[in-house]
């Protein structure tokens, strides 16, 4: 829970009429409902909404399921049924007994969230028939034949309380929970969707499988197919397996329970271990269907953005707190806008709650000005664009608009964010924050209490009624992902100053373009003691350039539809871009002008070290952070001050607060240019313009220091066990970690990583996570990793597991005995078989992300290969059989040679 339009016309008609399915042709018991900018709504004879949004710009499908119940729909004692129903449906059907190995072997990308009004299963995959095909089948199976048995729910149950604890974890999470709690006294919006401990651990299976068939049912659920696919056969496929089912005869009651209007502030005080402290606040707000939504997103933004927001100038920019946030949780019914910021333990918590509150409810005398609106405006609409871009996250994000009431609702509060004025965003927040409508704490009783507007519900249809939407959107070509193809439609240069660039031009839907600027800097020697101011520079560079503040960059940014993000340290510096054809150029120059010519403003820089301390102080009690920690430090070789050194939290603490705004100018005057870097563009964009672009800004700027890559040589360490408690904490965590001679270009290296992802990198059906998660329910996140070197042969084998910490024996004994088993009897052809087709298609969809797929052009040419390099790997896992993999396996892996980690409250909840 944290986070201009034309009319239809005759070229429309035509596209629907070669894209579409004409009535005529639809299979029976099908109908054709309505269409909205490329979306068309069918409804089976059985009640199942269907909505088809074919998109061929990427070779990419999404299957989405989305079920009408959530949270709100449970009674007492059921609290948390909906989420434990979402695990179990992976569990298997009579027809379909290993879902997880069925993902894992069509290569699909799938998950299941659960949210207060609705529960939807998701898996995106390589377009083919048959992978869609599999799809629907398995989906349509679990819809009304999931076993929803005692046995998977006796072996989940440790992983659901897994999933709890680490939420326990985080005490921001768990401040809002129970600031929710008292906002809703009687709504279920007022109970975390995980649930209480007690229902979930007491849960009566045959409640929860009368749960199940109440709930999930054709006439209760909407299927959603994106992306690339045969819009007839898709319905043929679509009749023939959800339109078997038969309509329940079951009628579903509405809920009809609301909060009275609230009559008084309420506080939660919380009390627990950790190193930060937060400020946060709800107000009730306006369900996601009223015109009044906008309003609300918009207001959320003006006064919770980083770093133009009300919140950011009164408590981060004054040193009060180190970071906000905000979010306005559009419901079905009505929600509530989410306030936060997080402060260092150091600060008097009571002024920044009086800074906090007045920033917020005192906005009746400060009004929210046209400026604000229209930043905030063009900010959510580039969000709404990226989204609607993307086949796979659009056809995920209608999922929340079916949800609210209707899936139209998506363009409809689109269309209704572009007429937000000022004076809507004012009149929303005068009558809704106001103290007698806020919860921060207890409650205290008011005499003369202002009311806000008594919640009433919202029909969608109505609404809606008369709505056309937009059909001007841009469609992409259909791209094929192979290394052969990227290969050849890929265009290599170096411009004159060294730097390595990359451009892939294809045509995109919405004409978007992704890249990525990799810069190197320095050397071990010349960097020696540098690695925090390093990390300063490298943070400060978009909060300041010569002629620009910070919100003018961002502002820049967001009028040329881009989404910029640096990030780096003391030996490179990365810069992610995504814009649209047209504006790219333009976005290339101002990332360049804010390389080139940054101010590191000084008060950006307090902010930065107060965040940096911030980060520092929460990371000494978070296991994760914590274990870490711990395991890099057990292979220190080099002193203080040398890059490859992991350095203690209080080391850290003390380096970050050394840093001067001095030394970081100084840093960057000394290492920053572009002559060791690489670019890679990939999308929608003009190569020639691009590159006439980058000759005059980025081919112009050279390093004035030497580049030579920091490296380790391998060295072999023995095997350790090393332990920290740390208090209070539900969660534990458990890291493995041995270091590999070997380099990614070793022969046995795709043999290795074959054998990895089966043992522990593949989906829920691994070695490991068959045997930890899903057989024995100890952890929700369990699995292993290997991280080849690109340089050097010094490679590294880790595995990871959270877990209760009185299950650590559990653990220890499961996971030692998958790798001796591994190891002894090795993997099964089987196994290897199916993780080679799994990997590969793991791969191609990889390839198939625009942004991942730079990614990867930036790394080739960082290493002086090319896509020919994708094509060698490829093959050698193909090529790889049982006896390479094993022997990959045997000779690299020893566990006598595994430095393993344990960070938990062992003392209070003992093995």
């Amino acid at each position: 829970m944290r986070k201009s339009m034309g009319r239809w016309g005759v070229a429309w008609l035509g596209l629907w009429m070669v894209q579409g399915v004409l009535a005529s042709a639809l299979p029976p018991g099908v109908t054709e409902v309505t269409r909205v900018e490329g979306v068309t709504e069918y409804r089976l004879a059985n009640g199942l909404q269907v909505l088809l949004a074919p998109d061929d710009s990427k070779p990419t499908t999404t299957v989405n399921v989305t079920y009408r119940v959530g949270s709100r729909m449970e009674s007492y004692g059921e609290t948390g049924m909906a989420h434990l129903l979402e695990h179990l449906m992976f569990k298997g059907t009579p027809k379909h007994p290993d879902i997880m190995g069925g993902l894992t072997s069509h290569g699909m990308r799938p998950n299941g969230t659960t949210w207060f009004d609705r529960t939807n299963y998701f898996e995106s995959f390589p377009a083919s028939d048959a992978n869609l095909d599999w799809a629907l089948k398995m989906e349509a199976d679990r819809m009304v034949h999931s076993n929803v048995a005692r046995k998977d729910l006796d072996s989940e149950m440790t992983v659901v309380r897994n999933e709890m604890e680490r939420g326990e974890n985080d005490p921001g999470d768990v401040l809002m929970d129970k600031i929710m709690a008292a906002a809703f006294q009687w709504h279920n919006y007022g109970k975390s969707t995980i649930g209480a401990r007690s229902d979930v651990e007491n849960v009566n299976i045959a409640h929860l499988q009368a749960f199940y068939h109440k709930y999930y049912q054709p006439d209760n659920a909407t299927l959603v197919v994106a992306g690339r696919f045969d819009t007839a056969r898709t319905l043929r496929e679509i009749q023939g397996t959800f339109g078997q089912i038969a309509r329940p005869r079951r009628v579903l009651e509405p809920t009809y329970t609301l909060d009275p209007v609230q009559d008084g502030e309420r506080q939660v005080i919380l009390r627990r271990v950790g190193d930060v402290q937060y400020v946060e606040a709800v107000y009730h707000a306006v369900a996601a269907a009223s015109p009044d939504s906008p309003a609300f997103e918009v207001l959320a933004q003006v006064l919770g953005d980083t770093p133009t927001g009300r919140l950011h100038k009164t408590l981060v920019e004054t040193g009060l707190a180190t970071s906000i946030g905000a979010d306005y949780f559009n419901l079905a019914e009505p929600g509530v806008l989410f306030l936060q910021a997080e402060v260092r333990k150091d600060q008097k918590l009571d002024d920044v709650r009086d800074a906090f509150l007045a920033t917020v409810e005192k906005i009746k005398e400060q009004p929210v000005t046209a400026q604000e609106v229209a930043r905030a405006e063009a900010n959510l609409r580039n969000d709404i664009d990226t989204t609607f871009n993307d086949p796979e996250k659009f056809g995920i994000a209608l999922s929340t608009a079916i949800a609210n009431g209707d899936w139209r609702l998506f363009f409809l509060n689109r269309d209704r964010l572009a007429k937000v004025t000022p004076a809507d965003v004012q009149r929303v927040a005068v009558s809704y924050l106001i103290p007698s409508n806020r919860t921060l704490g207890l409650f205290i009783p008011t005499a003369n209490p202002l009311r806000a507007p008594a919640p009433q519900r919202v029909d969608a249809e109505a609404q809606l009624q008369g709505y056309q939407g937009n059909p001007d959107y841009q469609e992409g070509e259909a791209f094929d992902v192979s290394p052969a193809n990227i290969q050849k439609r890929t265009q290599w240069m170096t411009l004159p100053d060294g730097l390595k660039v990359a451009l892939l031009s294809k045509k995109t839907r919405g004409n978007t373009v992704h890249a990525q600027l990799s810069l190197h800097f320095g050397t071990a020697d010349s960097l020696l003691g540098k690695e925090q101011v390093g990390n300063f520079a490298a943070g400060l560079l978009d909060r300041g350039a010569d002629g620009m503040t910070r919100s003018e960059i961002q502002d820049k940014f967001t009028a040329l539809k881009a989404q910029v993000a640096f990030s780096g340290s003391a030996t490179g510096l990365t810069v992610s871009i995504q814009t649209v054809k047209e504006n790219l150029p333009a976005t290339l120059d101002l990332v360049t002008h804010i390389l080139r010519h940054p101010a590191f403003p000084e008060s950006e820089f307090k902010q930065w070290r107060e965040a940096s301390l911030a980060d520092v102080e929460e990371s000494r009690s978070d296991p994760q952070a914590m274990a870490s920690n711990l395991l890099h430090r057990y292979f220190n070789r080099h002193p203080r001050g040398d890059l490859r050194y992991t350095a203690t939290f209080d080391e850290t603490a003390e380096d970050i607060k050394a840093v001067t705004r001095d030394q970081v100018v100084q840093f960057y005057q000394r290492f920053y240019g572009a002559s060791h870097g690489e670019l890679a563009v990939v999308g929608d964009f003009d190569p020639v313009s691009v590159r006439a672009t980058l000759e005059q800004g980025l081919g112009q700027w050279a390093n004035a220091e030497p580049y030579v890559v920091v490296l380790d040589d391998y060295q072999a360490f023995p095997g350790k066990t090393l332990q920290e408690d740390v208090a209070d904490k539900a969660n534990a965590v458990f890291l493995a970690w041995q270091p590999l001679p070997i380099k990614d270009d070793d022969p046995q290296a795709q043999a290795l990583t074959l054998g990895n992802y089966v043992l522990g990198e593949g989906f829920l059906n691994s070695r490991l996570a068959t045997r930890i998660r899903q057989k024995e329910g100890l952890s929700y996140g369990v699995g292993s990793f290997l991280r080849l070197n690109d340089q050097v042969p010094n490679s590294a084998f880790g595995a990871y597991a959270i877990y209760a910490p009185q299950n650590r024996a559990r653990l220890v004994k499961a996971f030692d005995e998958v790798i001796a088993q591994v190891l002894g009897q090795g993997l099964t052809p089987a196994e290897i078989e199916a993780g080679k087709a799994a990997l590969m298609q793991s791969r191609k969809l990889s390839r198939a992300q625009d942004r991942s797929l730079a990614a990867q052009l930036d790394k080739l040419m960082f290493d002086r290969r090319d896509a020919t390099f994708l094509a060698q790997q490829d093959d050698q896992v193909m090529a790889a059989d049982p006896a390479s993999v094993n022997q990959a396996l045997k000779q690299y892996l020893d566990p006598a040679r595994f430095v393993t980690v344990y960070v938990g409250d062992f003392a209070a909840r003992k093995p």
